[in-house]
């Protein structure tokens, strides 16, 4: 039980770093507007994008939530990666930029699986 609360919540964490805090800071630079007009997209996306993943990534923080909101939170980040990946391999084609949503979905996954682990380790206590 221990070793999973660890991996849950160095996952999360990483989630939450990457997708919470990193998009708050940066979300509004120049850079970022431009990452997102590059893919098709207007700016307005990029900002609803921001404000879905910090909300996100402190829902999956907060202890002690419903199950299914946590649940859905997980679902949102993964359409979240694979819309990613999608949008950046018809755009630019295979390349490095495919890297980040896959390896952010792995990392996802394992949250997840550590969190349904811990959750059911609750109910059997």
């Amino acid at each position: 039980m221990k070793k999973t609360t660890i991996i849950f919540w160095i996952t999360t964490g990483f989630i939450l770093l990457f997708e919470g805090v990193m998009p708050a800071l940066t979300g509004h630079t120049e850079l970022a507007k431009e990452g997102i007009r590059h893919l098709g997209y207007p700016e307005y996306f990029g900002t609803m994008l921001v404000v879905y993943k910090v909300i996100g990534s402190v829902l999956l923080v907060i202890p002690n939530l419903p199950r299914k909101v946590k649940e859905w939170t997980y679902a949102g980040f993964g359409f979240d990666f694979i819309s990613a990946f999608i949008s950046h391999l018809v755009v630019t084609g295979f390349g490095p930029e495919l890297i980040l949503p896959v390896v952010l979905m792995v990392i996802l996954v394992i949250s997840y699986l550590q969190f349904q682990k811990l959750h059911e380790a609750r109910l059997a206590l």
